[in-house]
Order: structure tokens, then C-alpha cells, then sequence
């Protein structure tokens, strides 16, 4: 995978890949979406493009050239060197895999190793199980729940907190870097260590 500026020029990609009322449950989670048309989700992506913060990148697929999710850096402190990873959203076609692990660790990368910043948060709804268990199995830390955070959608959401540290990302580094090995996965696309194996 490798991330680009988000723009409009991906939207009609990106709405292949996340559009449409089948994928409807994607956005359960997510600011804004469903979209069922392709008009609005372009207004969208041009709004998000247009954004210094959240600072939106498009996740690229290398084998076929194609857009196949986005996310953004956001909340950007410069004085106190944090920032936080949000408004994830991949097609289900590289939901779980290699590909979408290497996207975060490269947003990662770009956080500790070229703007030096010290703290990079993951917050999700309280809610969502399969976003919690992403951030911990990409290394962050579980720091609570801030009850009523948050008015989405017309809901309360109680909001998880996770984060992980510039002292901390050398040891995940190291795990990334030695997953996303050719070595580590199987003829079938199976690894053949977890993530948090290495890194340990």
C-alpha cells in the first residue's frame, strides 16, 4: 500500500470500493455516510481534500494502481507534538489484511519517524469492538473511556482512548517492519506470526 494526498480524482474509485447502499455498514461507525450516490460522496471527498486538518491521505493499492480506503492525521498540536489517527475507512476487500496493517504502520511512520512528533492517539465509539481490537493489535495503549463525549449522528458516544509513544514505537517499529515480511506469510496469505508476537 502507499498513502497520497486525498483527491477528488479518487472519488469515483473510492466510491466503487466503499459506496452504495450493500455498504451501508461501513459507515455505522464513521462522522458522516452512508452514501448511495455518487454525487454527494464526491462533495464529500472535495471537502476532505480541501482539509489541512484532519490532513486526509488516500490508501492506494501498489498491485492495481487502485484507491481502496482513506484516513486522516488530525487534531494536530505542533507545540505539543501530538496527533491523532482518525476517520479510517477501508473497503472491505482489504479489511484484515497485510495491506491495510501496512497503510497504518506507514500513517505511523509518518508520525513518530518524520514529524518527531511524542504522541499518536487512536479514539474510537466505545462501542466499536473491531476498532478497539485494531488499535491494541497495532500497539496502542488502552487509557480509558470519556463517557458522553461526543454528540454523532444525534447520539451520545462514549469514546475509547488509546495512544502509544515515541519511546514505545521503536519496539513496534521493529514488529511491523519484521510482519509485513514476504517471509512471515504463508503460500495462502496466512502469517505465520501475529503482529503482537513480534513485537513482544
Amino acid at each position: 500500500m502507499t498513502l497520497t494526498p486525498l483527491s477528488p480524482h479518487h472519488a469515483a474509485e473510492l466510491f466503487a470500493s466503499v459506496g452504495g447502499q450493500d455498504k451501508a455498514w461501513l459507515w455505522d461507525y464513521m462522522p458522516d455516510g452512508p452514501f448511495e450516490d455518487l454525487g454527494a460522496f464526491r462533495d464529500m471527498i472535495a471537502q476532505k481534500a480541501a482539509s489541512e486538518d484532519p490532513l486526509f491521505f488516500t490508501i492506494m493499492d501498489q498491485n492495481t494502481g487502485r484507491a481502496v480506503g482513506y484516513a486522516a492525521l488530525m487534531r494536530i498540536d505542533p507545540a505539543q507534538r501530538t496527533i491523532e489517527v482518525g476517520n479510517i475507512m477501508l473497503s472491505p476487500a482489504i479489511q484484515r489484511s497485510a495491506g491495510a496493517t501496512e497503510a497504518l504502520f506507514l500513517l505511523a511512520r509518518t508520525v513518530f519517524d518524520d514529524l518527531g512528533y511524542r504522541r499518536y492517539e487512536w479514539k474510537c465509539n466505545a462501542l466499536n469492538a473491531p476498532s478497539r481490537r485494531a488499535a491494541e493489535r497495532l500497539g496502542f495503549s488502552f487509557e480509558g473511556v470519556f463517557r458522553q463525549h461526543m454528540i454523532v449522528k444525534g447520539r451520545n458516544r462514549d469514546t475509547a482512548w488509546f495512544s502509544m509513544l515515541d519511546h514505545e514505537w521503536p519496539a513496534i517499529k521493529a514488529g511491523f517492519e519484521a510482519w509485513l515480511l514476504p517471509d512471515n506469510f504463508r503460500a495462502d496469505g496466512q502469517q505465520v506470526q501475529s503482529l503482537s508476537e513480534l513485537r513482544r
